[in-house]
């Protein structure tokens, strides 16, 4: 039977990917340099999608200036987004039911645990795990295993939520029943092996899930 539910975070309790794409624009624009953000969308949620951010500024760039206005509006943008559609209400079920409730990041403890203590949300999680955390990050499954060995559970026993073909892939390789909801930023990834696809976690019935994974 299921025993705990595993979120992601970035793009899945908030939209730190959209945030970090239009913090991008703002510098682009800012310096009237044209944006690609079909470029841009394409790295988000891929562990081996590597770009360079700042290449359309030229070789003689001070790219340690872009990237600090880029922080700056990031961190302005993060701010302003809301806590995803139905992350309160999973949460609240999930804890009713006395499941146990885990988060695994590929980013730092920092972003991940400053985000939900303002969002009043990290008290809620039983374990918060990081990219520091594990030798490996998704797409490797470390985060997961580290999360399961916490709780003492076999991946059947936890239902994991992400938004990444990156993070889904995490997730089924360490064994976990794997739902996707992706974002705006994520819609064109490949999620065929996954088990359950959804629109927001606002369309995840608890109680529907933990019996179609009842094992």
């Amino acid at each position: 039977m299921i025993r705990a539910l595993i979120f992601d975070f970035d793009g899945l309790i908030l939209d730190t990917e959209t945030a970090l794409i239009d913090a991008y624009g703002d510098v682009y624009r800012a310096h009237g340099v044209p944006f690609d953000r079909p470029l841009f969308t394409r790295s988000v949620g891929h562990a081996d999608y590597a770009f360079d951010p700042w290449r359309a500024f030229g070789p003689g760039a001070d790219r340690d200036a872009l990237e600090a206005e880029r922080r700056v509006f990031n961190r302005a943008r993060n701010h302003a987004q809301p806590i995803l559609p139905g992350v309160v209400a999973l949460i609240g079920e999930a804890r009713a039911a006395a499941l146990r409730i885990g988060l695994a990041s590929n980013s730092g403890h920092a972003h991940v645990e400053g985000h939900l203590g303002r969002l009043g949300l990290l008290e809620r999680f039983d374990f918060v795990a990081c990219r520091e955390d594990v030798l490996s990050p998704k797409p490797e499954p470390d985060l997961y295993r580290l999360v399961l060995n916490h709780f003492g559970l076999r991946g059947r026993e936890a239902i994991a939520f992400e938004d990444s073909h990156t993070g889904t892939l995490a997730a089924k390789r360490a064994g976990l029943w794997v739902v996707a909801v992706p974002n705006v930023s994520t819609g064109h990834h490949d999620f065929g092996h996954v088990d359950v696809q959804a629109p927001s976690l606002a369309d995840c019935r608890l109680g529907e899930l933990m019996a179609r994974f009842a094992v």
